[in-house]
């Protein structure tokens, strides 16, 4: 196989593998054939990690205004803030426990450097908390104990005690201030991904042997992806490598802290999971520093397109993001995932064509099995999750520009307006909606209606100008004639009509009104004209239901089509002939 592609200029020999950054022994891993078959337990660290990473970090007023959502959502787990790193955030700890805002089976955390006086500090935030945590970390990867903190050697020791100091000096803040809170101890081994995995492991273990996890003594132990580094198969390794190490296992929650540097943040905690973890902390659409945190939302709903419930309530997505968008003042792209506005839908016309009968037919089988349409199994190309579910319509699924097809065209048609436009007709109107969108840009669903109109219904208002005909007043009768066999030329019509602005009235018959009215601009008007095919059907329910017909029509050598809308079906029909006629005519 040809390969011909060329080295590029760039200076890629300057970095290293990951794989020659940490080795692991995982010949025998187990987590490629794993399934997650319930979510994990979450934790939203969007007043924390989220907010520094702002350029305008979130007023008292927008912490709450995300708090109060995040509660709404079904979050129990959520970290508030870093109580000693500003004077706002120790506020706004104290505001949602002395008001009261944090029901009874949220958990609230809240982090810390390894220092004792900030560690008092984040403590006495949490008074009169019902379930508290203190997240303490530490940076445990070679770089920062040689550069950052110029540590000696291998600067395991210095490490490893400022991790069993900082927990030592949560427990003593928290048994002296907390009194009987129901006090949970989270521990960050920082770096975690570039910290040497059996040093990882050594503190940690320290760190457990000094807090003593016990069942319903809430410890959770963190492994942050800090920077992401390597491929999302790497990680999973490095979790299933230390969750099978671990001390105390069965008493401590491992939580997976991914962040999205490479762009597979939403992969690598899916394996992670696969590999034995048990939470996910990250953000609401994956806000956060560099890239961004673990985006929540994308997860929760990979699993809810897996048929797993994933927890959460994102059934009026549209709310949380006009939230998220006021508190972070950053807006969701239109291309992210489940939350963006362009992400259900097509421009393509291949793609409109397969959704359009891939609806049709899922409302057949509905229909066929006396089946809530609601309760069908989703199945649709194109289309992960029924938007719906959302709290999306379907107006937004297929959207029309100049790649669009007839798929597109006519889906916008039935759905906006009732019309289901025969096969021939959506090939013919597509065409007439991409003449007049080939100078680029979306025809919007209105712009479709008004060319629709325009081409095939012209209102009283413009139909002199529009075409030759126009039906002013109508008469029908149908003649009894016993004594012959068939019923050829049995219908007589009585048509006022305008032609060329002048109102005459015509009478024709033929072996039903639309043979009669063709009979009559054949012979009265020297047209040749031949019915090729025609079709009805209704548009609304009871009294204000309207007969839709649609009429292929041969005009000398031409074959259009012609529509007509009107309460009467007759007259319905009769208009759609002469739609095609006065097309032919204007086209001609």
């Amino acid at each position: 196989m040809t390969h011909l592609q060329k080295p590029s200029p760039m200076p890629f020999a300057k970095y290293k593998s990951f794989f020659d950054r940490i080795r692991i022994d995982m010949h025998d891993r187990t987590w490629p054939d794993q399934r997650i078959t319930r979510a994990p337990r979450w934790l939203s660290t969007d007043l924390r990690d989220g907010n520094q990473a702002l350029i305008d970090p979130m007023t008292p007023d927008r912490k709450r205004r995300m708090f109060d959502l995040l509660v709404k959502l079904g979050f129990k787990e959520i970290e508030v803030g870093f109580p000693a790193a500003s004077q706002p955030d120790f506020d706004f700890v104290r505001q949602i426990i002395e008001e009261d805002a944090i029901p009874d089976d949220v958990r609230i955390s809240v982090l810390t450097q390894a220092r004792e006086d900030l560690i008092e500090r984040t403590v006495e935030s949490l008074v009169g908390a019902k379930m508290p945590t203190v997240h303490l970390y530490n940076a445990t990867a070679p770089v920062f104990r040689k550069v950052v903190f110029g540590f000696d050697g291998d600067g395991f020791d210095e490490t490893r005690d400022i991790a069993m100091r900082g927990t030592q000096a949560v427990m003593k803040h928290a048994e002296s201030l907390l009194g009987d809170a129901d006090f949970g101890y989270e521990y960050s081994p920082e770096i975690f991904v570039d910290t040497e995995p059996e040093f990882a492991l050594d503190v940690v273990g320290n760190v457990l042997d000094m807090w003593q996890p016990a069942a319903g003594r809430e410890t959770v132990v963190n492994l942050p992806a800090t920077v992401e580094r390597g491929t999302p198969n790497t990680y999973a390794d490095q979790i299933e490598w230390f969750c099978r190490h671990m001390p105390y296992r069965e008493d401590v929650a491992v939580s997976l802290h991914p962040h999205n540097d490479r762009g597979t943040g939403v992969a690598a905690a899916e394996l992670g999971i696969m590999a034995g973890a048990d939470r996910i902390e990250g953000c609401l659409f994956g806000n956060g520093e560099r890239t961004g945190n673990l985006d929540l939302v994308t997860v929760a709903l990979n699993l809810y397109s897996q048929g797993i419930d994933p927890e959460l309530d994102f059934s009026d997505i549209d709310e949380v993001i006009r939230t998220v968008t006021h508190c972070n003042q950053i807006g969701v792209h239109e291309r992210h995932p489940y939350g963006g506005d362009l992400v259900f839908t097509s421009f393509s016309g291949s793609h409109q064509d397969a959704i359009n009968k891939a609806f049709v037919d899922r409302e057949k089988r509905a229909q066929a099995a006396g089946v809530p349409i609601e309760q069908m199994e989703w199945d649709m190309p194109y289309l992960p999750v029924d938007p719906k579910d959302l709290g999306r319509s379907y107006e937004a699924v297929i959207r029309v520009n100049s790649q669009s097809g007839k798929g597109g065209v006519s889906y916008l048609l039935k759905t906006e307006h009732g019309l289901d436009l025969p096969r021939r007709l959506q090939v013919e109107f597509s065409q007439v909606v991409q003449g007049r969108s080939e100078s680029g840009g979306e025809v919007s669903a209105p712009e479709i209606w008004r060319i629709f109109n325009d081409e095939y219904l012209p209102s009283d208002g413009d139909a002199e100008a529009w075409g030759r005909f126009k039906i002013m007043g109508l008469r029908t009768a149908s003649a009894n004639i016993a004594d012959e066999p068939t019923t050829k030329n049995s219908e007589t019509i009585e048509v006022d009509l305008l032609v060329d602005g002048q109102e005459r009235t015509y009478e024709s018959r033929g072996n039903g009104p639309i043979n009669a009215l063709v009979n009559l601009l054949t012979e009265q008007f020297d047209l040749d004209i031949r019915l090729q095919d025609y079709t009805e059907h209704a548009v609304g329910t009871g009294a204000d239901s309207v007969a839709a017909s649609y009429v292929e029509l041969a005009v000398g050598d031409r074959v259009l089509w012609g529509a007509g809308l009107h309460p009467n079906i007759t007259k319905s029909s009769l208009k759609a002939v002469i739609s095609a006629v006065n097309r032919a005519v204007r086209q001609g």
